[in-house]
């Protein structure tokens, strides 16, 4: 079974490929890898709308030949009202840098005693033939006041927020301890584990 996955986040690519490291009967592509060009474009209402829309998009560039997999990513913040939600990526606008976007968010966040929130990510799967598969994860936690190290690459959150029950930022940790606990995970928990029943 091959999959063309719809991201060119660097750092999503290697936390969803880790899930598939094990099974030697899914093969994982990048657009990149294929040669696709172009993006999709993201102006869903929610996370699963706009995870569909980008596999709905790599689906038709191969015209059906494989399969195709994409995610989509909120972060709500609880003093604000749910913001930036499904608007994380560009909330501080659509130029803004991963460190333009930490620094945005803690501005946003300088007077607020209450810092918990969580993300959530949607995961979509779509067949050769078209059918829509979803898959739900999150993950709650707070928010620091202040970076702690280095964020991923193009992961504006990872390092100022910590999950509950733990006390490292997603920066700190390895792609298996971040994969174990985090939003994505759990979602693409479930997109393995559907995969290994259906090809069985």
């Amino acid at each position: 079974m091959k999959i063309i996955l719809a991201t060119r986040n660097p750092s999503k690519v290697d936390q969803i490929k880790a899930f598939f490291n094990d099974l030697v009967d899914i093969e994982i592509n990048t657009m990149e890898e294929i040669g696709i060009e172009g993006e999709a474009i993201e102006d869903g209402g929610t996370l699963e709308e706009n995870a569909i829309k980008k596999a709905t998009f790599v689906n038709k560039k191969i015209n059906g030949e494989y399969w195709s997999m994409a995610d989509d990513t909120g972060l709500y913040i609880n003093a604000l009202n749910g913001e930036p939600g499904i608007k994380a990526a560009r909330w501080a606008g659509e130029t803004a840098s991963t460190e333009e976007i930490t620094n945005y968010t803690l501005e946003k966040l300088k007077d607020s005693i209450d810092r918990s929130a969580y993300f959530k990510t949607a995961a979509v799967l779509i067949s050769p033939e078209g059918k829509e598969y979803i898959f739900t994860g999150d993950v709650f936690g707070k928010l620091l006041d202040s970076p702690r190290g280095e964020p991923q690459p193009k992961m504006p959150y990872s390092c100022i927020f910590i999950p509950d029950g733990h006390d490292k930022v997603w920066a700190e940790m390895e792609t298996n301890e971040e994969n174990a606990i985090s939003h994505r995970g759990k979602a693409f928990i479930q997109v393995v584990e559907f995969l290994n029943n259906y090809s069985r």
